[in-house]
């Protein structure tokens, strides 16, 4: 959605139209940011061969179908697409139709249905040079303006006030996504006495439906399911426990705070792809999900966050203020609308 959000901003007029599954969070985030959501059957590809696998054209038929339906309905005039269930029918649908593709990839490694679209398409964007896409042109992530603009030091009292913790003293924000981890929420609260006792403040937000108990004490331990606005909890944090998906690896360099990345233990590694960028450069610590525990954080993580002079390095290192994607997006697809409203009869 930050992409919308970006296209708004230049045409507030612009008629835009999320499709999504009810898998994950689509139907809970999307209209939420204020744009309409149209549902249609997901097309999950099976790495087995089973039934599943078996299924899957007529699936993918039918969500073709749905998809097309949604943009004859409104009278689409481009198809943007970011990968995942819904991508591959939207792209197939547009294709029919003689609609402009535009395909953006945030993973260093490409899914399934952008691979296949950016054979269809010319119109193909990257998250980084690395990525191998045919046509690709490297432009960043589209990231919302309260982070792509954050100045943490400007907003860090503010945002460490709006959490209850102290104005002064390191700390660590804990995050596995929305979703939460299991294994990064048991390794930290495990070492909690141990991060207190050497002075490190927690904020850690456990994911919906995720419990983490923590006693009080001092300094505090703040737990929290869900930060609806990130930017505070990035200006409150000096350093950061999270997965490394595309978006947060993003975010966490737009914003210039280090972290400790924890890949998502999946077939292909893409998460550790995402993150081996920043790590070689010194802006952050890689570790596997299954040698994250509470010994980890006592013997490797605490010494980098009770080091302020480290921190500040890897800061530094981590820095990557670019041109925003967004727009570099928007005025693209634009230009293909115009070009098409031109050229038509």
């Amino acid at each position: 959605m930050n992409f919308a959000d970006a296209l708004r901003r230049v045409e507030p007029a612009a008629e835009i139209i999320a499709l999504g599954t009810v898998r994950g969070l689509d139907t809970t985030l999307i209209p939420a940011r204020g744009y309409p959501l149209e549902l249609i059957p997901p097309v999950p590809l099976s790495r087995k061969l089973n039934r599943a696998l078996l299924q899957t054209p007529v699936r993918l038929r039918d969500s073709v179908r749905a998809a097309g339906a949604v943009l004859d309905h409104a009278r689409a005039e481009i198809v943007v697409g970011f990968g995942g269930y819904v991508a591959m029918p939207a792209y197939l649908a547009a294709r029919r139709r003689g609609l402009p593709v535009v395909v953006h990839e945030a993973n260093a490694k490409p899914g399934v249905a952008n691979r296949v679209a950016a054979n269809m398409t010319t119109h193909v964007f990257t998250a980084t040079r690395n990525v191998r896409l045919a046509h690709a042109a490297a432009i960043g992530i589209p990231l919302r303006r309260a982070i792509s603009g954050l100045d943490r030091t400007v907003l860090r009292d503010t945002a460490r006030r709006r959490f209850g913790l102290r104005p002064d003293g390191p700390v660590l924000l804990v995050t596995g996504g929305s979703q939460g981890a299991e294994a990064i929420n048991g390794a930290v609260s495990g070492a909690a006495a141990t991060l207190r006792a050497n002075g490190v403040q927690v904020l850690h937000i456990s994911g919906q439906g995720r419990a983490v108990e923590v006693p009080d004490g001092d300094p505090p331990y703040v737990v929290v399911p869900y930060v609806s606005e990130m930017q505070y909890a990035y200006a409150a944090a000096d350093f950061a426990i999270c997965r490394s998906g595309a978006m947060t690896c993003a975010e966490l360099a737009a914003v210039g705070l280090p972290a400790a990345y924890v890949p998502l233990p999946m077939r292909g590694g893409e998460q550790r792809l995402n993150a081996v960028p920043v790590v070689n450069a010194g802006g952050a610590l890689l570790v596997d999900d299954a040698d994250l525990d509470p010994a980890w954080i006592e013997t490797i993580l605490i010494p980098v966050l009770t080091d302020s002079q480290c921190i500040a390095m890897m800061s530094a290192r981590t820095l990557a203020r670019t041109p925003d994607a967004g727009d570099v997006l928007t005025r693209h697809v634009l230009t293909l609308i115009a070009e098409r409203r031109a050229s038509a009869p």
